[in-house]
């Protein structure tokens, strides 16, 4: 097994353009939206630990891990030298997180204000979710702080977790009902350096699917039970080969899966890793790259359903996977994991976020009819309908502070390294200084991508550089100083060595259209417009009223427009619709030629629902 090594974002700085942008967004206004929500919400005032019957904002199962993922955010703007501010908040939630912890080491808000006797009796109340998100935060903080009594905490809290799953084998359950600890606790692993807190992780993952434990609790009346397959438990995790289930949890498990498949060299978990990656890549995955297609659980559901007006596609799900994605490059060096990366960062993750930063979609819609709202009344089902736009809080908000720690960690994803070879993966102007074993190796990107495809890439020290390659890219151009590079291509990075100046990539950037395969029945017989990695719409506030009986006229072609979205421009087209008027108070009559021209207008997906409630669609009829 080739084992890569992780770059993480405190060695890459993003100094411009479209990332920068948004970050800065990210770090003057969205961290400080949630805050005050929470605020509102009484998630802050829980820590107090003095809730009892009667008092407003009674804590929640729901509500844990909220406030730990917004402090993980802290600690990632504060390393980027950003909210200095906010460190003072944090440091006097971890003192009331200090003052409340149970002695043994228990620590979850909820249930030490509710009843207490009943925890590690209920394997869905995501204590050990919430212990996760925890250490995560307890690492994070640690490591741009210096500062270590979160971090004590964590561990304290991961020895209770030890002590009762695995010595006493007291708890009324075997593994987490929503998985995340297990990747958690490799990171605590890597940060103390206590290599009890890696053998936890490969318990929770080698006794899932041991016990048959899945339990759907009455009160989840929107949630089904799919023997097994809700919470991942249908088979031992090596025999797993499909993503299923809530699809958050599956996530967040074979992250923690490829976690362990790295730090074991276990085949077995590698394998399954990539059967399941390919399966949500090549039939349960959105264009946007948006996952987990129904409300029932906020699951996967089987090969190629994938409806665009229900589509659930929650932006935690979303992250999940790129956090997936980037542990399977560490393990298995191929292009498409990078792929599914660029996909969901520029589509189905920044749709998550309204272009003024405060607001927010749990979930994310690849189509939006107000005339449909309604239907649900009437018990249709499959009518139940997203939201249609963004929401400033949600009584279960795992997304916004997920949304804001990933913005200021997107460093993450650009590079890793193997012994002589420096992997670029995403293309964002920034600057980077990393360790290798012939010594450190300095690396600047200057591109004002998606705009463009130039992109310049400026390497000094003594190492191989692989240049991912865009599967969407059919034409591409690789030069060094100007002149064509010597270059062999692996698995989809064009492999350059002995560099000696500036690498210059030129990706086509004319936009082009996509079809889905024809088991997509929603998207059978239409096309979507894409340019570069990202994915467009037509909305109704420019293109009028049944978006779904446009037709592009791709013989004319499409044109790049201005650039109205953060610095991504718009598309111009030609199209035809039939005239509704002619119809008349006919449902139905013979078929006529009753077209009218049209002119489209089509903006980033990323974009949609930012101009009041109207219509939406990506798939349109050639």
């Amino acid at each position: 097994m080739e084992k890569h090594t992780f770059i993480p974002f405190s060695q890459v700085k993003i100094t411009d353009g479209f990332w920068k942008m948004r970050q800065e967004l990210n770090a003057d206004t969205t961290i400080y939206a949630v805050k005050k929500r929470f605020e509102e919400t009484g998630r802050f005032s829980a820590y107090q630990g003095h809730w009892r019957e009667g008092m407003p904002h009674k804590p929640y199962f729901l509500l844990t891990g909220d406030i730990e993922k917004w402090m993980e955010s802290v600690a990632y703007l504060l390393k980027n030298g950003k909210c200095k501010e906010l460190e003072a908040v944090c440091d006097e939630v971890i003192d009331l997180i200090e003052r409340n912890q149970f002695p043994d080491g228990y620590f979850n808000m909820w249930l030490m204000q509710t009843d207490p006797t009943r925890r590690w009796t209920n394997r869905d109340w995501h204590e050990l979710y919430a212990i996760g998100h925890l250490i995560e935060a307890a690492v994070a903080y640690y490591e741009a702080t210096g500062k270590d009594k979160l971090l004590r905490c964590a561990c304290k809290a991961a020895d209770h977790v030890e002590k009762v799953f695995v010595e006493e084998k007291s708890c009324a359950f075997f593994t987490p009902g929503h998985e995340e600890i297990e990747l958690a606790l490799v990171k605590l692993y890597h940060c103390t350096g206590n290599e009890k807190y890696l053998a936890l992780s490969r318990h929770f993952i080698n006794e899932r699917g041991m016990h048959g434990e899945e339990r759907i609790p009455a009160d989840y009346g929107r949630f089904v039970s799919q023997n097994g397959r809700y919470d991942q438990t249908h088979a031992p995790v090596r025999e797993q080969d499909t993503a299923e289930g809530h699809a958050v949890r599956a996530l967040y498990l074979y992250s923690g899966m490829a976690d362990l498949a790295r730090e074991d060299e276990d085949q077995g978990l590698l394998k399954a890793c990539q059967k399941i990656f390919d399966n949500i890549m090549n039939c349960r995955m959105y264009i946007s790259g948006g996952v987990g297609s129904t409300y029932r659980g906020e699951a996967f559901t089987i090969d190629y359903d994938l409806p665009n007006l229900t589509a659930y596609t929650e932006s935690c799900a979303a992250i999940a996977l790129m956090l997936f994605a980037r542990r399977m490059l560490l393990v298995d060096p191929d292009s498409k994991y990078a792929d599914v990366i660029e996909k969901v960062l520029y589509n189905g993750f920044l749709s998550s976020t309204s272009l003024k930063g405060d607001a927010f979609f749990y979930e994310n819609p690849l189509e939006i009819d107000p005339k449909q709202t309604g239907k649900e009344k009437f018990a249709v089902e499959s009518a139940r309908m997203p939201i249609m736009e963004r929401a400033k809080v949600f009584y279960t908000s795992c997304c916004p502070p997920n949304i804001t720690r990933t913005m200021a960690s997107i460093g993450d994803y650009l590079y890793t390294c193997s012994a002589d070879t420096l992997y670029i993966h995403q293309f964002m102007n920034s600057d980077a200084v990393i360790p290798m074993e012939k010594g450190d190796v300095k690396v600047r990107q200057c591109t004002d991508y998606p705009l463009t495809g130039d992109i310049r890439i400026a390497v000094e020290g003594d190492v191989k550089v692989a240049v991912r390659i865009p599967g969407w890219c059919e034409k591409w151009s690789l030069t060094v100083d100007g002149k064509p590079a010597v270059y062999t291509m692996n698995r989809g990075y064009a492999v350059l060595e002995n560099i000696q100046g500036e690498i210059c990539l030129q990706l086509d950037m004319a936009p082009y259209a996509v079809e889905a395969n024809p088991y997509v029945q929603d998207d059978a017989g239409r096309i979507a417009i894409c340019r570069g990695p990202v994915v467009y719409c037509l909305e109704g506030v420019d293109n009028g009223f049944n978006l779904r009986d446009i037709h592009v006229n791709m013989d004319q072609g499409i044109e790049v427009g201005g650039t109205d979205f953060c610095g991504i421009p718009v598309l111009e087209a030609k199209g035809w619709q039939r005239d509704e008027q002619a119809f008349g108070n006919s449902l139905y009559r013979r078929m006529k030629d009753n077209r009218k021209d049209i002119s489209l207008h089509f903006v980033p997906y990323f974009a949609f629902a930012n101009r009041g409630v109207t219509e939406m669609v990506i798939w349109v009829m050639p």
